[in-house]
């Protein structure tokens, strides 16, 4: 896909990584959509700045844990913009959850967020999606790995991994869908510098990413128009060490 001129909703765009994915796309030229739920101020700010590269931008708010959120994001953008060909499902939340204090609200938050909203936000994306437009899962290196405190959070990065896998199929050839699992490129809020360096020195790079990181392999992803069902991990090397 050429992204210049190209309409991409980013979800989640205000803060952390979903800001940095938004930047790119613009820096690369697309007109974004750039959706917050809670982070108004920093979706404006997300959008002010695409907009002095020289795109467009808009904001869009919504809290995703409503099922009626998603399908009217899309009709908001395709209003807005006139058309949507890239859908990047950014938005999450990760929950410290250790096994035998997860609570049931819990749980049912994290799978509103993190694995039923981007589903039905691309179920919605590909009825107005036109031949060649793609979209993109921000999964978590928690998919393919157990970590015992975020349980309930690994289960729907996995279930993004598989449902991704899934979409390329049922979307193709028209969609691409492939996804991103993250690594430690932004630290959870609240580590210490010793948990910081003790991930540090485990990770075979031997330092920590950064959310570019992500946002290039997005621009990747949205560019590689024989590239579908794949997700490409982005971690320094982590998922291989021994």
């Amino acid at each position: 896909m050429e992204l210049k001129g190209r309409v991409a909703l980013v979800t989640g765009a205000g803060t952390r990584v979903g800001r940095v994915i938004a930047l790119a796309l613009g820096k690369a030229g697309m007109r974004v959509a750039v959706h917050y739920a809670g982070s108004e101020k920093g979706a404006r700010e997300t959008a002010s700045e695409i907009v002095r590269g020289g795109s467009e931008a808009r904001t869009l708010p919504g809290d995703l844990i409503d099922p009626a959120t998603g399908p009217r994001l899309i009709e908001h953008t395709v209003k807005v913009f006139g058309s949507l060909d890239a859908l990047v499902n950014s938005a999450a939340v990760m929950l410290r959850t250790p096994v035998g204090e997860v609570l049931v609200e819990d749980w049912d938050a994290m799978f509103a967020l993190n694995l039923r909203a981007p589903f039905f936000l691309s179920q919605a994306a590909a009825r107005v999606m036109r031949d060649g437009a793609a979209i993109v899962n921000i999964a978590d290196l928690a998919a393919f790995e157990t970590w015992r405190a975020y349980v309930p959070h690994s289960i729907t990065k996995a279930g993004v991994v598989q449902m991704t896998r899934g979409l390329a199929h049922a979307l193709a050839p028209k969609i691409r869908v492939n996804a991103i699992a993250p690594g430690p490129v932004l630290l959870p809020e609240g580590w210490t510098k010793e948990e910081a360096d003790k991930l540090i020195s485990t990770t075979p790079l031997c330092r920590l990413g950064s959310p570019e990181d992500v946002a290039q392999a997005v621009l990747y992803l949205l560019s590689a128009d024989y590239v579908t069902g794949e997700t490409i991990i982005v971690d320094g090397g982590r998922h291989v060490r021994t």
